[in-house]
């Protein structure tokens, strides 16, 4: 009874924060969008809900921990787009040969769990000046605008995600 009621709970829990980004992103509350929103979060927790919490022995108060400590992550990542753009922007409006350099860089990653690398390479993506080309296990190709783009893979980024996982 108890793996059930934590199975149901999980579950519930996918659903109240699919349909929480729901009410958030799509702009407008009325009857149509809500029940819209309850049709479509209940389809993609009925197909998906393993992915978020893989790991269903932890307790809710650990995901709780999880939580707070990805809206801080989230914040950081926030700051980190900004920065990147102005690199972007004065790779654009200030070219120089000698910072302008693309490639692609190959690393592996400490993150243990899938969505905590999901985390990882949607991150990178989201970053104006990489694109997370490739994740295969623990291995990333990542392409890089420039050197100094490059230098800073994995980094501290890899670094938050793990202590938001708490794999660190």
């Amino acid at each position: 009874m108890n793996r059930l009621l934590t199975f149901l709970l999980y579950r519930l829990l996918t659903f109240l924060l699919l349909l929480g980004n729901w009410v958030i992103f799509s702009g407008v509350i009325d009857a149509f969008h809500i029940a819209l929103g309850v049709i479509c979060c209940g389809i993609v927790t009925w197909l998906s809900a393993d992915f978020l919490f893989q790991d269903e022995n932890k307790g809710l108060g650990a995901r709780a921990i999880e939580a707070i400590r990805f809206v801080g992550y989230g914040i950081w990542l926030v700051w980190q787009i900004v920065v990147a753009n102005v690199h972007v922007l004065k790779l654009a409006l200030l070219p120089n040969e000698r910072d302008l350099r693309p490639r692609l860089v190959r690393f592996r990653t400490s993150l243990k769990s899938e969505f905590a690398r999901y985390v990882f390479a949607n991150s990178i993506t989201l970053t104006p000046g990489t694109v997370t080309l490739s994740v295969e296990g623990d291995e990333f190709v990542v392409h890089a605008i420039s050197a100094k783009v490059a230098e800073e893979l994995p980094g501290d980024m890899e670094k938050r995600i793990s202590a938001v996982f708490d794999q660190g």
